[in-house]
């Protein structure tokens, strides 16, 4: 009995300088300014985001908020930068459905275990795909599309910017849940698919809103439907898969923090605190639906919401993926 009491009493006496240390570096945090690494290259939709958030951050935690852009490996290595990074919480991740699922989904070898290799902070917004077709595409509604897809299969194809890009596997998803299998078409990038899709070289696309948007207004494609469960506030007229019957639909994608594994708990919480009080600053959210972004619901706010969402979204696009083929099962 004495030695079981005493073992106890030595854990806590080790445990306590550690906790005290913590706290007293989260006191200290952040001291100096702090890197968001964007695993995607300048100017595109991600990284504006990113540097939005940012600059309210930078007010929010009184040191400046630093953006790094790390493309490549469809996101896996900005993801890598941070998985290896040293976890004082001074390097950051907007993570990205490109950095926690599908190219690692899709990998043999995953650079990173996108759960065990982080600690989560907090989802910020999320930003819906649209099925958008070229203009003289003989349908107008996703009902229309379906069964004009199911007649000509064998005839069609899609593009995206690339092999495990949020455009492939959202196209995945739908057909998947159509019962087609139409042919993927991959590029080097968003503007080489778009420009095909708009000469009609392409059937469809599965795009993210915010370079959608600009060409349905311009009347160079059509949009069908907002592939995520809500409507795009960009696009309110639209209708989503999910009401033109299609339930299983939700294909978008998120941005979210995350810190390296072995970060602080004290250090997180307060970046966590510093991110939330960010997404509520006067303005944001105006910003952000230009970018056809919308902020998640306060109760969507935690981090421990965020691991049992990176959880989930393993899972969903896992299913597809598989029940599609493009991995095994």
């Amino acid at each position: 009995m004495r030695s079981r009491l005493g073992l106890v009493l030595a854990l806590l006496f080790a445990v306590a300088p550690v906790q005290a240390q913590a706290q007293a570096q989260a006191q200290d945090y952040p001291s100096r300014p702090v890197t968001m690494v964007v695993a995607a290259a300048a100017g595109g939709p991600i990284d504006v985001f990113g540097r939005i958030l940012a600059e309210r951050m930078s007010t929010t935690l009184g040191q400046r908020v630093v953006i790094e852009n790390i493309g490549g490996g469809g996101g896996t290595v900005g993801g890598l930068k941070v998985a290896r990074a040293a976890p004082d919480g001074y390097t950051t991740l907007l993570g990205t459905v490109a950095t926690h699922t599908n190219p690692l989904l899709l990998g043999d070898k995953p650079p990173y275990d996108p759960v065990a290799d982080f600690v989560p902070v907090a989802l910020v917004a999320e930003i819906p795909l649209v099925l958008i077709v070229r203009k003289d595409f003989p349908a107008n509604t996703l009902q229309e599309f379906i069964a004009y897809a199911k007649a000509n299969q064998g005839k069609m194809n899609y593009g995206s910017a690339g092999v495990g890009s949020a455009a492939h596997l959202g196209c995945v998803m739908l057909d998947n849940a159509m019962g087609t299998h139409i042919q993927h078409v991959p590029y080097r990038g968003t503007s080489l698919a778009m420009q095909d899709l708009i000469s009609g070289r392409l059937d469809f696309l599965c795009e993210i809103a915010v370079t959608a948007v600009q060409n349905i207004k311009a009347g160079t494609v059509k949009g069908i439907a907002t592939l995520s469960p809500t409507r795009s506030p960009v696009l309110p007229t639209l209708p989503t898969a999910v009401e033109e019957g299609l339930t299983s639909m939700q294909a978008y994608t998120w941005t979210a923090l995350f810190l390296p594994k072995g970060t602080p708990a004290p250090i997180a919480a307060k970046l966590q605190q510093a991110t939330v009080a960010a997404m509520d600053s006067p303005g944001l959210r105006d910003e952000l639906e230009n970018l056809a972004a919308s902020l998640v619901a306060p109760e969507r706010r935690s981090s421990a919401y965020l691991g049992g969402f990176v959880k989930s979204e393993l899972s969903k696009w896992g299913d597809a993926m598989r029940s599609s083929g493009v991995i095994p099962k």
